[in-house]
């Protein structure tokens, strides 16, 4: 009798199990100039509104969702649904309160700049 108590106990619980996305890191070019670093991140299918960007004691988490509305059965699939996640160190001369991003085409462009002292100087040279 505890067997079969057992086994109707796995499958309730097994029904109550969420459905993982696979989880994949994004395609990321980064470019740095005298004033900022800039982050390419290729999400494709992914909604402006299913990303979030967080920055904390020196990581940056990237991370979207793409969710797909079907209808009807699927023949072939080989685009899917899927959670994109990367985390990156971030220097600490990043000013973080100037940071913004912009979304376009499937490309995620993060501006990162670079704090004032951080941005490289020309020293004046006074003949004396």
């Amino acid at each position: 009798m505890s067997e079969n108590t057992e086994v109707v106990t796995r499958k309730e619980q097994a029904g109550e199990l969420v459905q993982q996305l696979p989880v994949v890191a994004p395609e990321v070019d980064i470019f740095e100039n005298d004033s900022e670093i800039l982050l390419y991140a290729d999400m494709p299918g992914v909604i402006k509104d299913a990303i979030a960007i967080n920055i904390d004691n020196g990581k940056m988490t990237l991370s979207g969702m793409r969710r797909l509305v079907t209808s009807g059965a699927a023949a072939w699939r080989e685009f899917g649904e899927v959670e994109f996640r990367r985390t990156f160190s971030v220097p600490q001369s990043i000013d973080i309160e100037k940071v913004h991003a912009e979304l376009g085409n499937g490309v995620l462009r993060l501006h990162l700049p670079k704090s004032e002292a951080a941005k490289p100087r020309q020293i004046e040279i006074k003949v004396g």
